[in-house]
């Protein structure tokens, strides 16, 4: 496996984790960009953002993994919160699996 989010995942590299359940983990992030950042995955491999279909089914996984990030960031007791997907090489993607950045923590 050459996804360094499948291998944490699959517990072959370490982590921090502050979450998981069946569909996704989250975990902070090893260069982070905010006091609190955080980084919320799907455990399916899905390269970008824009790869999910554009139907029901893309529909409820999008939900899924934004409804996750919002249950994270209440579990760090964010008050407020960044959301941030990056889609795409030309969108500043590094890791080619699908991830939300929580970050938060400011004053």
């Amino acid at each position: 496996m050459e996804c360094v989010f499948c291998r944490i995942i699959a517990g072959e590299l370490p982590s921090k984790k502050v979450y998981e359940d069946e569909g996704f983990v989250a975990f902070h992030d090893i260069r982070p960009k905010a006091p609190v950042h955080v980084l919320v995955v799907p455990k399916e491999h899905v390269e970008k953002l824009s790869d999910y279909p554009d139907s029901e089914e893309g529909e409820r996984k999008l939900g899924a993994l934004f409804r996750t990030a919002n249950r994270v960031a209440r579990r760090l007791g964010l008050e407020g919160y960044r959301l941030v997907v990056n889609v795409g090489e030309k969108g500043g993607q590094e890791v080619f699996h699908v991830h939300v950045h929580v970050m938060g923590g400011w004053g």
